[in-house]
């Protein structure tokens, strides 16, 4: 329901398809034992995922696990660099636009619309993939500090996830995934609300990004090919 069969998911949760699968057990083992919360006190499906992973046995966690791991991702949301969206509302978590309602300036803002926001917000279409808005020249920003590191103040990303980003290990595969989702990680690993022993390795990665930093390494993780 949330994360779709194919594992893709939507902004509001996780692409979980094509994650390791020891990564994926130690993200149920932290929300299970508390260690991964969210600094956003109105996202309630974080305290959702925690009572599903304290309320499965290892062996179901291992199936599920599994599972996701054996998908491959495949090419889910597309990023246009614009100035201006569609008006819009909110969905529960993600965004539609309002037919005939006109454009808005996009400002410092990633803004994630389904292509088809009929067959998303109605059918839950796992075939109806993402439009991801972000602000002119954010995505040549993000990949100066996501492959440089923007001149020491943080650590070139492949070091741990891998050449083009595609995962390594346990690390896991930060290309074309959702730029809300890896927004919302990079937040809450600052504020101590995501815990847990990978996480212990990202604080000092993430400790001197600012809001546009963050805005520019996920428009750039997600342009590209997963």
């Amino acid at each position: 329901m949330c994360h779709y069969p194919n594992g893709k998911g939507r902004p509001e949760n996780a692409g979980v398809a094509g994650l390791p699968a020891g990564y994926i057990l130690e993200q149920l083992s932290d929300f299970k034992n508390g260690a991964r919360k969210t600094a956003d006190p109105g996202k309630r499906n974080t305290a959702v995922m925690a009572g599903n992973a304290a309320g499965i046995t290892d062996e179901e966690a291992k199936a599920a696990a599994e599972y996701f791991a054996s998908m491959k991702m495949t090419p889910w949301i597309k990023v246009v660099e614009t100035e201006t969206i569609p008006k819009n509302k909110n969905m529960g978590g993600f965004f539609v636009p309002i037919e005939g309602a006109g454009t808005e300036p996009l400002g410092q803002r990633i803004v994630e619309m389904p292509v088809d926001p009929e067959a998303t917000e109605k059918y839950r279409n796992p075939r109806s993939g993402w439009i991801a808005y972000a602000p002119m020249g954010s995505v040549k920003r993000g990949e100066d500090l996501v492959l440089k590191g923007g001149a020491g103040k943080t650590v070139a990303c492949a070091a741990c996830h891998g050449e083009g980003l595609k995962g390594n290990g346990n690390f896991p595969p930060l290309a074309g995934r959702s730029p809300s989702y890896l927004a919302r990680q990079l937040y809450d690993i600052q504020r101590y609300t995501r815990n847990g022993p990978g996480t212990q390795l990202m604080r000092p990665v993430v400790q001197d990004l600012n809001e546009e930093d963050i805005l520019n390494i996920t428009a750039y993780l997600a342009s590209l090919a997963p």
